[in-house]
This record gives C-alpha cells, sequence and structure tokens, in this order.
C-alpha cells in the first residue's frame, strides 16, 4: 500500500473527533476553493472554548462526526479572492464563532450577523450554505468570506488574539450594549474563568470598581493582585453577600455551572443590569428579585462584526491580554479534560503553526 499524499487525501490537516468520546486525532480533510470575496489564512493559534467540549462529546445531541472544533482564530492571510479589499497577503487576521450569514437582514445589515434572521454559520459543525459541515480550526489553515475576518493590529500578538474572538468578544460585547464603560461604576463578574477573567480586565480598562464572585476562594490571590479587582467575595459566605446588598450597578453572569440567582439580584442597585453570558441548565428567580428595583437582566452571545473589531482595536490600544496557557496541538485532549474540571488560568491556546504537521 503506498502512502497517500496530502492532495488525494486533502488540502487541510487538523485534529478530529470521530465520535462522543470525543478524543481528537489526526484528520486530513478539503477546504473549499478560494471564492472571488474569500480570504484564505495560515492558523497560527486557536483558543481552546467549552464549545469544544460541548460539541467534540456531543453533548447536545446534534454534532456532526468527524467533526474537528476551533472557533477562536488567528492567522496571518496567505491568499485572497479578486473582490478582497480590506485584507492582504501577509497581514494578520482573526475569525470567531460564525463564517457565515444571510447578508440581508435587519441584524447583518446593522453589523450584528450573529443575530442573524436566518441563523448565522457556526464555524464548526454548522451547514454552510453550500450544504457542507464547517470544520474548525485545530487545524492548517481556513477558507472564510472576508466580512467573517478581523485585522489584528501587527503589534498584538497572535497568541493573544486568539481567545478575543469568543471569550472576549462575549463579554465585550453586553459591556457595550448595556453602557458599562462609565468610569466610577461597579461592575461584579460571577465566576473566573476564561470569560470571567476578560470582563475583569474590560471592566478595569472601562474604570469600574469590580468585585469577582466565586465559590473558590483559592481564586482571590489572582483575582486582585494578577487581574486588578478591586474585591473578592466567595459567594457561600452569606455576610460578605449582606455588605453588598444595592451596591452594584452591574453583573455580568460567566458561571454554566447551576446558581442560585436571587442572591446576586439583590447586590444590584435601583435599575441595575443583570448580563447571563453562561449557559446553567435553568435560570429561577423570584419576580420580586426583578421588580421592586426596577432591574434588569439580560442575556447575551458572542457579538457582531462591529463589536468584534472594535473590541480587538480596544484590547491593542489599551493594552489588555487574555491570561493564557499556550500548548502544542498533541496536547489537546489533555487540555479539553483539564478544562471540564476548570483547571486552566484562564485559556489554553494551541500553537498550530509550530506543532501541527
Amino acid at each position: 500500500m503506498h502512502k497517500s499524499t496530502m492532495s488525494e487525501k486533502g488540502n487541510c490537516i487538523g485534529y478530529a473527533a470521530r465520535d462522543p468520546s470525543g478524543v481528537l486525532s489526526h484528520y486530513e480533510f478539503s477546504r473549499r476553493d478560494l471564492g472571488t470575496d474569500d480570504v484564505s489564512i495560515r492558523i497560527t493559534h486557536c483558543g481552546v472554548c467549552y464549545a469544544d467540549v460541548i460539541w467534540t462529546r456531543n453533548k447536545h445531541g446534534d454534532s456532526k462526526y468527524p467533526l474537528v472544533p476551533g472557533h477562536e482564530i488567528a492567522g496571518i492571510v496567505k491568499e485572497v479572492g479578486s473582490n478582497v479589499k480590506r485584507f492582504k497577503v501577509g497581514d494578520h487576521v482573526g475569525v470567531g464563532t460564525y463564517v457565515n450569514s444571510c447578508r440581508d437582514c435587519e441584524y447583518c445589515n446593522d453589523g450584528l450577523e450573529v443575530q442573524c434572521v436566518k441563523g448565522s454559520v457556526y464555524t464548526f459543525n454548522g451547514v454552510d450554505a453550500d450544504g457542507t459541515i464547517t470544520k474548525g480550526v485545530y487545524s492548517s489553515h481556513i477558507v472564510v468570506h472576508d466580512r467573517y475576518c478581523y485585522k489584528i493590529p501587527d503589534n498584538y500578538p497572535l497568541a493573544s488574539a486568539a481567545p478575543l474572538l469568543c471569550a472576549g468578544i462575549t463579554v465585550y460585547a453586553p459591556m457595550m450594549r448595556h453602557k458599562m464603560n462609565q468610569p466610577g461604576k461597579s461592575l461584579g463578574v460571577i465566576g473566573l474563568g476564561g470569560l470571567g477573567h476578560m470582563a475583569v480586565k474590560f471592566g478595569k480598562a472601562f474604570g469600574l470598581n469590580v468585585t469577582v464572585f466565586s465559590t473558590s476562594i483559592s481564586k482571590k490571590e489572582e483575582a486582585l493582585s494578577l487581574l486588578g479587582a478591586d474585591k473578592f467575595v466567595v459567594s457561600s459566605d452569606q455576610e460578605q453577600m449582606k455588605a453588598l446588598v444595592k451596591s452594584l450597578d452591574f453583573i455580568v453572569d460567566t458561571a454554566s455551572g447551576d446558581h442560585p440567582f436571587d442572591p446576586y439580584m439583590a447586590l444590584l442597585k435601583t435599575g441595575g443590569i443583570f448580563v447571563l453570558v453562561g449557559f446553567p441548565s435553568e435560570v429561577k428567580f423570584s419576580p420580586a428579585s426583578l421588580n421592586l428595583g426596577m432591574k434588569t437582566i439580560s442575556g447575551s452571545l458572542t457579538g457582531g462584526t462591529k463589536d468584534t473589531q472594535e473590541m480587538i482595536d480596544f484590547c491593542a490600544a489599551h493594552g489588555i491580554h487574555p491570561m493564557i496557557e499556550v500548548i502544542p496541538i498533541q496536547y489537546a485532549n489533555e487540555a479539553i479534560d483539564r478544562l471540564t474540571k476548570r483547571d486552566v488560568k484562564y485559556r489554553f491556546v494551541i500553537d498550530i503553526e509550530n506543532s501541527l504537521k
């Protein structure tokens, strides 16, 4: 038997899960040919997101195997289609959680493609316009319509840029939508993982007084000294919680584990805003928690193309970098296992360019 060449088996190499065990291994496949509006990107880095756990392990029952995960993408342009004017070969670029949308509805027209009426096409395990299943970037390259690509300033490290494309934008978008960028206001952040630590960093950059809520006292030192939070509260400590009643303007809840909501709603001032970006199995609170202080509870996903580019530029201008642990792709299975145990500070980033062979 002769060994297959890359051209026979496909033009892209990556790591894929074959079944709900989620175990990732070497996989070769083909990316589409470059279209007139497309950008072909050589992947340098990919962040490891909890979405990678969900779909490699078929947690939602809709995984399509073989499945290549990865939607926090940073890389370098290797080719552009004839209509592409915003990017040129050699540019540093990012791609996030979606790679297509109808481009014609009110949300797409407003740069909020993630809310596309017909549904945005997810970067992996989605069904694209041509009927093919999208494959993520635990892989060597990707071809994407230029609308869904973002400029990463040359002076901003590509490894740091990758987690901005999901973890960063997931907290930045609702923080901007609800005007949480008002210096002097107070912000509570529930959970200190990939999303939570970015909410703290943005909060401090916006000039907010930031309190971190966590179930684990072990995160106190890092929250205060490394991330610059103003206060740290162990959420099970009723005395600490009671001391903060009606003290916060905003809360960003990044926790996906089940937790009570009423005790946190009580911490909001009159007119306070509670934003949920995690996915607990249920959300339950007393109507009085909402009505008595005319409070707002709001949900959010990632963000549109407009907000995403704005966030990348903001991070570059203000020197905001996620805290990352860079790993080779051969460590991806261990990284996903560690992520399920919350054993990461605060985002794994796969060094695709130096480890995927």
